[in-house]
C-alpha cells in the first residue's frame, strides 16, 4: 500500500505538500471532498500509475450537482494538468476509463466530470435550466478552477501548463473553454466537434420526422449500396477503402435518378433523391439555410425508413427548449421551432468565433477530425474553423490549426488514419514554440501518413507502397478545390 509519506516524495517542493489523505480536510468554496485516497501503482481501470484519487461534489448554485474526480500522480509529476472532456449527454465521468487513464501515464495530473447530471439523455435539463448551464460550460470551469487549487495544496506549487482535451462533446467543452474562460488552458485539443450541439440534434430530429411524414423518401438496403458504389467509383481512384480527401471530388447523385415511371434498385426516385442529397448536403430549412451539414463524401449512407413512433431521445433538445416533457413530437415544424429552440438554449453551442482573448494568452487551439465520421459530420469542424478565420482574418495558423484524418471514424477507429500524437504535438507547440507542420498518423495493417493543417492535404507521389508515409506529401489544393 502507498502512504502519505511516498506520495510526497516528489522533489525539492514535497515538504511543504499535503498529504493524499489530507486533501479531504481541504476547504474549497461551493464544493465538496468526499474521498482523498493512494490509489497503487496497476490500479483499475487500466493498469495506471500510483496516485491520489480525490472524488468531490460541485454546487455552485443549489440545483448544481457535479461529480468530479482529480488523478493527481504520486512520482514523476510532469508538473502540468489536463482536464479531459466527455461524449453524447455525459451524465457520467467517462474520461475515467480512456482520458484520464493516458493523461496520468504521461504524468499529467487530470481531473474530469460527468458535466452536472447523472442520468443519460436529456430529461434531466427539462425543468433545470441550472444543470443545462452547467452542463454548457459552468462544470468544466468549476472542475478546472478546484482541481488547479487541489494541484497547488498537494506539490506546493502551481501547474507550469494546463491543458484540455476532449472530442465530440469534449470537442465541444474544449471549443467553449477557449471562448469563456481564455484564461483556463495554455492548449486546447478540441476533436470531432459537437458544438453545433443544440442544431446537430434538432438537425437529427428533423431528418427523422420528414421520413417518417414521407416515406416515399425511404431508401431500401439496396439502393443505398447503389449510391455508395457510385461514390467510392468516382472518388476512391486509389481503391484504399476510405476518401485521403473528400473535398477534392463531387458527385452527382441526380444521375441516379430513375426515368419517369419506373422505380427499381438500379436508380434512385425524385424523394429518395431528395433523401440522399439531404444525406450528403445537410438539413437545411424553406429557405434554404443550413441547420447542420451533411456527411462528407465517402461515409456510407444506409437503408434509411421512417416509422411513426416517437424520435425519442434525440426529441429531447426540443422538449428542453420548451421545458416540456410531454410536447408532442408529431407537431414538429423545423421552420418554427429552430428559432424558438435557439432563442431558449443557444448558450449550449460552443460557436462564437471570437477567439481574440484566447489568442492574446498565447493559448493554442488545436483542432481535428476524422474524414469517416458518420457520428458527427466532418464539415462542422470545418465550419467552425472558417468562421473563426472569417471573424479574426484569414492567417491564425501561428495559434490555430486543423487536422482532418483521412478514413478515421468518431474521435477513433476507422479503415484509415485513426491514431497520431495530439498531445505531445500541442506540447511542443506550446512549450517549445514548435507549430505543427504535420502529424505522423497510423492505422491498420501498418498504414502510415502525414496529417497536415487543413486545408493542405496528403497527397500520394504516384509510386510506392500507399501505406507508407515516405510516399505522401502535404500540397495545399487548388483554388477551385476549397469549397465544396
Amino acid at each position: 500500500m502507498i502512504t502519505s509519506i511516498a506520495f510526497m516524495l516528489l522533489g525539492a517542493a514535497a515538504a511543504a505538500a499535503t498529504p493524499c489523505e489530507s486533501l479531504a480536510t481541504l476547504k474549497l468554496a461551493d464544493a465538496t471532498i468526499t474521498s482523498a485516497v493512494a490509489v497503487p501503482e496497476g490500479a483499475p481501470p487500466a493498469n495506471i500509475p500510483a496516485h491520489c484519487r480525490v472524488q468531490m461534489v460541485l454546487k455552485p448554485t443549489s440545483d448544481s450537482l457535479i461529480n468530479m474526480e482529480l488523478w493527481l500522480p504520486a512520482q514523476n509529476w510532469n508538473g502540468k494538468f489536463m482536464g479531459v472532456g466527455n461524449g453524447g449527454f455525459a451524465g457520467s465521468i467517462q474520461g475515467l476509463n480512456n482520458e484520464m487513464p493516458q493523461a496520468l501515464r504521461l504524468g499529467y495530473a487530470t481531473a474530469g466530470t460527468d458535466t452536472g447530471h447523472q442520468e443519460p439523455g436529456g430529461n434531466w435539463a427539462i425543468g433545470h435550466p441550472d444543470k443545462l448551464i452547467d452542463f454548457a460550460y459552468r462544470s468544466t470551469h468549476e472542475m478546472t478552477l478546484k482541481a488547479k487549487q487541489i494541484v497547488k495544496a498537494f506539490y506546493d506549487q502551481n501547474a507550469k501548463y494546463s491543458y484540455f482535451k476532449g472530442c465530440s462533446t469534449g470537442g465541444r467543452m474544449a471549443l467553449m473553454e477557449a471562448q469563456r474562460y481564455p484564461d483556463d488552458y495554455d492548449g486546447i485539443i478540441a476533436g470531432s466537434l459537437a458544438n453545433r450541439h443544440i442544431h446537430m440534434w434538432t438537425a437529427g430530429v428533423a431528418r427523422n420526422i420528414e421520413l417518417s411524414r414521407h416515406p416515399e423518401g425511404n431508401l431500401t438496403a439496396e439502393k443505398a449500396a447503389l449510391v455508395n458504389q457510385m461514390v467510392m467509383n468516382k472518388c476512391d481512384t486509389l481503391k484504399e477503402g476510405f476518401l485521403n480527401n473528400p473535398r477534392q471530388c463531387n458527385v452527382d447523385f441526380s444521375k441516379l435518378l430513375c426515368a419517369a415511371g419506373t422505380d427499381d434498385n438500379s436508380c434512385l426516385t425524385a424523394p429518395q433523391l431528395k433523401t440522399v442529397n439531404t444525406y450528403y448536403g445537410g438539413v437545411k430549412n424553406s429557405k434554404g439555410e443550413l441547420i447542420f451539414s451533411g456527411q462528407g463524401l465517402g461515409n456510407a449512407i444506409g437503408a434509411l425508413r421512417g416509422t411513426n413512433q416517437s424520435p425519442g431521445g434525440t426529441f429531447d433538445i426540443v422538449r428542453i427548449a420548451y421545458n416540456d416533457p410531454n410536447l408532442d413530437w408529431q407537431k414538429f415544424d423545423l421552420d418554427r421551432d429552430m428559432p424558438i429552440i435557439d432563442k431558449a438554449i443557444s448558450y449550449v453551442d460552443a460557436v462564437n468565433p471570437d477567439l481574440s482573448k484566447f489568442k492574446s494568452n498565447g493559448g493554442k487551439l488545436l483542432l481535428t477530425h476524422g474524414w469517416a465520421d458518420t457520428g458527427i459530420t466532418p464539415e462542422t469542424t470545418i465550419w467552425y474553423y472558417d468562421s473563426v478565420l472569417h471573424k479574426m482574418g484569414k492567417n491564425q495558423s501561428d495559434w490555430m490549426r486543423l487536422f482532418m484524418a483521412p478514413g478515421m471514424g468518431h474521435c477513433r477507429g476507422g479503415p484509415g488514419v485513426n491514431t497520431f500524437d495530439s498531445i505531445g504535438t500541442l506540447e511542443k507547440w506550446v512549450e517549445k514554440g514548435i507549430a505543427p507542420d504535420q502529424m505522423m498518423g497510423t492505422g491498420a495493417q501498418g498504414l502510415t501518413r502525414p496529417l497536415c493543417p487543413y486545408p493542405q492535404y496528403a497527397e500520394y507521389s504516384g509510386s510506392g507502397d500507399l501505406k507508407n508515409a515516405a510516399n505522401w506529401a502535404c500540397k495545399a489544393p487548388a483554388p477551385e478545390a476549397k469549397a465544396k
